[in-house]
């Protein structure tokens, strides 16, 4: 019997640290926003577009999935309180400070709110194991980066006043292809990390 067929209950943390005390869980919490931090901090802006293609939605989607539900949603939501509060964590932008809350309410806000929401259902999705078959892996990835992009497109589109057409092409059409590299990586990634840790448990 091995953890990565039968054994493993919850997310890929869990496994690895199945008796994590409340000073174990908050130093996730830390790496897991100075995580977040330093991928947003890989911006770069696209022409025509507030939006700029960042590391973040790479970030969401390990943390997400490796931290499970609870842990996942607490470090997103930790990493937009100290953002708010004052630390320059979010990603650069040429028109607003990295920081603040003016930021969660500017036209590109709703991305945010979407990766919080992700961050969410990808753990929740992690904790039933989602992401220990490549199959699975990519759907459950798959529909994490569909509700930032669902939360982003709807707030840009209402924000701004834009037709839908040029709403998905400001923030959508230029971020499909990286999207899907984001994905293809995590996805073939996590079940061969879980299959080496089954394989060092046993």
């Amino acid at each position: 019997m091995t953890i990565y067929n039968e054994q493993a209950r919850g997310s890929l943390r869990q496994a690895v640290f199945p008796r994590s005390s409340a000073l174990t869980q908050a130093l996730f919490v830390i790496g897991g926003v100075a995580f977040i931090s330093a991928l947003a901090q890989i911006s770069i802006p696209v022409p025509g577009s507030p939006v700029p293609v960042t590391g973040q939605t790479l970030a969401v989607l390990l943390i997400g999935t490796t931290y499970g539900a609870r842990l996942g949603f607490i470090t997103f939501a930790t990493y937009l309180l100290a953002a708010i509060a004052g630390a320059p964590i979010f990603a650069p932008s040429e028109t607003l400070p990295s920081y603040g809350l003016a930021r969660l309410t500017s036209a590109t806000g709703g991305y945010l709110v979407g990766m919080l929401v992700a961050s969410y259902v990808l753990g929740f999705l992690g904790d039933r194991k989602a992401d220990q078959k490549f199959r699975t892996s990519y759907i459950a990835l798959l529909s994490g980066t569909v509700i930032v992009f669902a939360f982003g497109l709807t707030w840009l589109h209402y924000s701004l006043d834009m037709t839908w057409a040029k709403t998905i092409s400001a923030g959508l059409t230029p971020f499909i292809f990286g999207e899907a590299l984001k994905i293809a990586i995590t996805a073939t990634s996590l079940p061969l990390v879980w299959k080496k840790i089954s394989q060092k448990l046993n």
